[in-house]
């Protein structure tokens, strides 16, 4: 009886937890296909059905172009992320020198402080390096704030690989370019794929450097467009467009979790235990 208990208590605590988590992007999708007055009636279910919000969102604006700026800045902040974690955590994990920990724990407390510490000074460097209103600009800080959870996912990955991997391809006559190509990168896809989408998510969703160091509409990302649709007083805010962009941003990040959801779990799980 004990253990029925336990396990009714467990499965009732999941099922609170997923409510909590997914009920704000129901509402938000079941609120997007409402148009009028229905807007501001509170119903759990749905009672409408219109696609007006989608095409309004489509159409008005720049929000297309916006949503491609995003897709871009979120991919090459991956890229440059991964290549650059990849060929550290390397350095970090396999090559003997005085201060390496040091200086993993320094780039991790780089990840400790917060955007708005440090928004003036990169500001100015952006500005210096002529990349303000620029995509560039947010590849240029995304990165910054994404290679220190990257290189140290990574590096903490490596270090569990098997060292006698490594010592048969150097046997064999490998470069340390070559082991991490050809040796070790593919055993590091779950960990790959999983500190990839982790960056892809936090580029994706980022707010504050896109608002800072972008002025016009054709070089800002969705999040901030969507902060934009506003109007003069709360009935005038165009809350069914709101609640349809934001579910056209949030489809992309399901969907690439779902696809690569197994992926995600192992490189969560890795190093977990050890045999």
């Amino acid at each position: 009886m004990p253990a029925l208990v336990k396990q009714t208590a467990f499965y009732a605590l999941v099922a609170i937890i997923v409510l909590f988590s997914v009920f704000p992007f129901y509402y938000a999708i079941i609120t997007s296909f409402k148009t009028g007055n229905s807007l501001f009636t509170i119903s759990y279910l749905p009672t409408s059905f219109s696609l007006a919000n989608y095409v309004s969102v489509i159409e008005a604006g720049s929000f297309t172009r916006n949503l491609l700026n995003s897709v871009i800045v979120s991919s090459l902040v991956v890229m440059l992320s991964l290549l650059i974690a990849i060929t550290a955590s390397f350095a970090l994990a396999r090559v003997r020198f005085r201060g390496r920990s040091l200086l993993l724990l320094t780039i991790l407390s780089v990840s400790m402080f917060p955007q708005i510490a440090v928004l003036a000074g990169l500001f100015e460097v952006i500005r210096l390096l002529g990349l303000y209103n620029t995509l560039w600009g947010l590849i240029f800080s995304y990165t910054i704030f994404t290679l220190p959870f990257t290189v140290w996912v990574l590096t903490t990955f490596m270090r569990d690989l098997p060292v006698e991997i490594e010592e048969a391809a150097i046997v064999d006559g490998a470069t340390p370019w070559v082991i991490i190509t050809k040796v070790f990168l593919p055993l590091m896809w779950p960990a790959m794929v999983t500190t990839g989408l982790l960056a892809f998510i936090a580029a994706w969703n980022e707010f504050l450097f896109a608002l800072t160091f972008t002025s016009s509409t054709e070089t800002r990302t969705v999040p901030v467009i969507i902060a934009l649709l506003t109007g003069n007083s709360a009935h005038e805010v165009p809350w069914g467009a709101i609640m349809a962009a934001s579910v056209i941003v949030t489809v992309p990040l399901v969907v690439l979790v779902l696809i690569f959801q197994r992926k995600i779990i192992s490189g969560l799980t890795a190093g977990g235990v050890k045999g």
